[in-house]
């Protein structure tokens, strides 16, 4: 909650556009978390994911295509009010759900994949705020990424519930859901580069 003149009052985007440039902004079950730009194992890791999937996904190149591939873009999905925006770290919409990129700076359409880079000070808002959130918004797949264990756990949404579909970890090269039609080599996304 924010607090004005002693009263308690639900934060809002006006709250979050006052922020710092450093600072980043989020409303989480109706309050506004705030955090630091990310460390480098956070941002290398998010870079390096960005650039395995956006290549074939986004671009083609190398895959399927059909997908739309943005870094942390703000979800205000209308499914909640105490969850507004929300800013996964990437997110994927196929192109048959949102056949274009929208001119504003809010995404109002689903995606079909989030992706969370977990960080010591963020875990926790990622596991036990966001993925319910996620699952509430009907998101079919979220991939929790953890550069320091150097893991990958890939959830699917079965009805209102996350399924842990598949957990990888270290110097594999894998295939996971929703982008199983191309391998990831995961020692990429870990900050000492390919093996």
């Amino acid at each position: 909650m924010s607090v004005a003149y002693g009263i308690a009052k639900p934060p809002t985007y006006a709250d979050i556009e006052r922020l710092p440039e450093h600072l980043t902004g989020e409303i989480l079950d109706g309050e506004l978390v705030v955090s630091p730009r990310p460390a480098a194992p956070h941002t290398r890791t998010a870079s390096a994911l960005g650039t395995l999937i956006n290549g074939p996904f986004d671009l083609g190149i190398g895959g399927p295509g059909g997908w739309w591939i943005m870094d942390e873009p703000e979800l205000s999905l209308g499914v909640d009010p105490r969850y507004d925006p929300v800013v996964p770290d990437i997110a994927g919409w196929r192109r048959e759900t949102m056949p274009s990129v929208p001119m504003t700076a809010q995404f109002h359409t689903r995606p079909d994949w989030v992706c969370e880079i977990l960080s010591p000070g963020t875990q926790r808002h990622d596991r036990v705020l966001k993925l319910p959130f996620y699952a509430r918004a009907g998101i079919a797949h979220c991939w929790l990424v953890d550069p320091l264990a150097q893991t990958l756990e890939v959830f699917r949404l079965k009805g209102q519930h996350w399924l842990l579909a598949q957990s990888f970890g270290g110097d594999e090269t894998v295939r996971a859901e929703p982008f199983e039609a191309v391998e990831l080599p995961l020692a990429s996304l870990w900050d000492r580069g390919p093996t």
